[in-house]
């Protein structure tokens, strides 16, 4: 098993980042909690957990321990897959996640995609009993991006996409997040409120 992966940033994007380690790219999909915590780090270091498939060995990037932590307790649910689990942890903060779980908010986990009301429910029941009260809060500083640059619908609508959106959906929810702001949003907050359009 790879632990963690300490190494020089290549490469970032809202889904996965490339790290050189010792002259090797290992690519490392990541959430948007990694992502904003990453800034623009030239050495970096994420935990990683390895995700190995007949057709696929996939590495999954995170920040901080408590995040990785939660990571593997959604993915221990039967039902929720390390994509599902990603798109958990980009869609959510930790402590909205772990707040959702402990008083048994199924609307909260019902609105990520791709997840219905048995599987929200499942995850509550599942782990009511094994999230603790987390510490960290992870707040986002806006990157100073313009709601109205092109450059940030683009970078969103990929990310979008990359989380198997439709280019049809992706592109109605970013409208509408971007028609419902006002002044700049950051990408972060941008596919977030994607994530959660209906």
């Amino acid at each position: 098993m790879i632990a963690y992966l300490s190494g020089k940033l290549v490469f970032k994007d809202p889904t996965y980042v490339i790290i050189d380690v010792a002259g090797v790219g290992y690519e490392v999909k990541i959430s948007l909690q990694t992502y904003t915590e990453i800034k623009d780090e030239e050495q970096i270091k994420l935990l990683t957990f390895l995700h190995i498939k007949e057709d696929a060995h996939t590495l999954y990037g995170f920040k901080k321990e408590d995040e990785k932590r939660l990571f593997l307790l959604l993915i221990s649910i039967n039902g929720v897959g390390p994509n599902t689990g990603l798109m958990i942890l980009s869609s959510l903060a930790s402590a909205e996640i772990e707040q959702a779980i402990l008083s048994g908010d199924v609307p909260t986990i019902q609105g990520v995609k791709g997840i219905g009301a048995k599987t929200a429910q499942r995850i509550i029941l599942e782990l009511k009993d094994k999230v603790g009260k987390s510490s960290s809060d992870s707040g986002s500083a806006p990157l100073g991006f313009l709601k109205s640059s092109n450059k940030l619908r683009e970078e969103a609508l990929q990310a979008l996409l990359t989380l198997g959106f439709t280019k049809a959906a992706a592109e109605k929810n970013i409208s509408a997040v971007l028609k419902k702001t006002t002044g700049e949003i950051s990408l972060e907050d941008l596919i977030k409120a994607s994530l959660k359009t209906p």
